[in-house]
């Protein structure tokens, strides 16, 4: 049964409409993200924020997004899509208005907890909707649907500069995320949605959970899980055995292993997000000494990588005509490793070059694991295609922030120590503390408190030794997509042996 709401299909009028209310939920999500970023400064000094408040503060937009996308979608096909959305509506209203009246940390902390619930809530819908909205192109629209996310970054970003450099006060900027809000809420709002394409086929709820299997539903409890358990700080034991009861409880009524393919495809979500999303701060604060010494801020990088994204996203159909989407996989993969290898040895306005390079490569990555999963897994509905994004969310906070602060640290400790020896100081041994551990082995960080206290020339000097050793870790960062390039190599031969790549087709 679905909710009532959802039973006509929509006309192409209608259909154009709610594609478009679904877009725009997009551009809301990067306004709130870039917003926060560009505050985030101004916060620390009005409300006395620590590192790690600030730390929290960002970290709490990334594990109410994932539950709330993958609780969603357990029950979205029986409470209806509409009610999904307004719910993401409702959130993300909260969430403005208790960020624009905050007043300490508290505030800060509940306004973007509701806005990262709003935004699964809403992800819980969209990528469904549109899957359903245009069954025989999803890939293409699915592609178009993501464009939203650059184009807000790009938006929000010219904003913010402008804003801040006129000194317009920050509630007013915060105040500015009503306008794709509102926009997409007036626009879905008397919208009749699809049915979905596993609801429309007669597939059961049941076939649908078996679709994902015990093995998928091992690869989200886990991270959920795991995700909580740091929040909570849970014991490591209690963490495995609250994950292994959850999953035996699922397998029990399910009693099913799930496709192997969508596992697979899950676990390639983890280095492809981690080398998407996780790389991308990074890469702008890299780049930021650069654009200086060109008389540019920093983030212009964020606005203009974003502008070839959006444009890339936008005619994606011209592109899905001539490339399959694993072979759209392939090339993204490898042209994404070869702008990272570029970026880890360039300089100057080269390494601007590089990135515009490292964002084609990625454009089209996420929107078209999306398509391969729907168009190969229409049985799972929305809970394969919900399960996708939030594996991917969850396994760069999870594994992959571990990962890249992994090796920028041991980095940082290499250069350094290469440092010393050549010039015979005795940074290192001043900056370095004790060995750390980590779940990608042991480390050694920099003493950032000592670092403060040493003159301006020695932190210039541990600066330049930072920027070094970032670049050289984009190196080891460039083997995640060189590893998802064989294995989407792999997957084509695996298609041609079954007679080529061909959407499933349920209804």
């Amino acid at each position: 049964m679905t909710a009532t709401q959802d039973i006509i299909q929509p006309d192409n009028h209608a259909k154009s409409t709610l594609f478009w209310g679904c877009f725009i939920v997009l551009v809301a999500s990067a306004f709130g993200f870039v917003f926060r970023s560009f505050l985030m400064p101004t916060w620390a000094v009005m409300f006395d924020l620590s590192k790690t408040q600030q730390g929290e503060i960002f970290g709490v937009s990334f594990w109410p997004f994932a539950l709330s996308i993958v609780a969603f979608s357990l029950i979205i096909d029986r409470i209806g899509y509409k009610k999904s959305m307004i719910f993401a509506f409702i959130c993300h209203l909260i969430s403005i208005v208790l960020t624009i009246f905050a007043t300490g940390y508290w505030m800060l902390y509940a306004g973007t907890f509701f806005f990262a619930l709003g935004n699964g809530a809403a992800e819980a819908v969209i990528n469904p909707v549109v899957a359903s909205l245009y069954p025989k192109e999803k890939t293409k629209w699915l592609n178009i649907l993501h464009a939203g996310w650059p184009l807000g970054i790009a938006i929000s970003g010219l904003l913010g500069i402008g804003l801040l450099a006129l000194d317009i006060n920050w509630r007013i900027v915060i105040g500015f995320i009503l306008i794709p809000a509102v926009a997409y809420g007036a626009l879905i709002i008397n919208q009749k949605f699809p049915v979905n394409e596993r609801v429309k086929a007669g597939v059961g709820y049941l076939d649908m959970l078996k679709e994902v299997g015990v093995l998928g539903a091992l690869i989200i409890v886990v991270l959920c899980v795991f995700q909580l358990g740091s929040l909570f700080s849970w014991d490591y034991k209690f963490n495995i055995v609250l994950s292994i009861a959850i999953v035996a409880i699922f397998g029990y009524f399910v009693r099913s292993w799930g496709k192997s393919l969508f596992v697979l495809l899950l676990l390639a979500m983890v280095p492809l997000a981690t080398m998407e999303l996780g790389t991308d701060s990074w890469i702008t604060d890299l780049m930021t000494p650069e654009m200086k010494k060109m008389g540019f801020q920093g983030g212009w990088v964020l606005v203009f990588t974003a502008v070839i994204m959006t444009v890339l996203r936008m005619y994606s159909g011209t592109v899905v005509k001539f490339l399959s989407p694993l072979a759209l996989l392939s090339i993204s993969a490898l042209v994404s490793a070869v702008g990272l290898q570029l970026l880890s040895v360039s300089s100057g306005i080269y390494i601007l070059l590089a990135a515009v390079l490292y964002a084609f490569g990625k454009t089209y990555l996420w929107g078209t694991m999306l398509g391969v999963v729907s168009e190969q897994f229409p049985k799972g509905g929305a809970l394969a295609l919900n399960i996708t994004s939030a594996v991917g969310q969850l396994g760069v906070g999870i594994i992959g922030a571990v990962f890249l602060g992994f090796i920028q640290d041991s980095n940082i400790d290499k250069k350094l120590a290469e440092y010393d020896h050549i010039h015979q100081t005795h940074y290192h041994e001043k900056l370095v503390t004790g060995t750390r551990s980590s779940i990608f082995g042991d480390y050694k960080t920099i003493d950032y408190s000592h670092l403060s206290t040493l003159d301006e020339a020695s932190q210039q000097v541990v600066e330049q030794m930072e920027n070094k050793a970032k670049k050289a870790a984009l190196s080891t960062v460039s083997l995640l997509p060189s590893g998802l390039f064989v294995f989407f190599i792999l997957l084509i031969i695996y298609f041609n042996k079954k007679g080529g790549y061909k959407p499933i087709d349920i209804i």
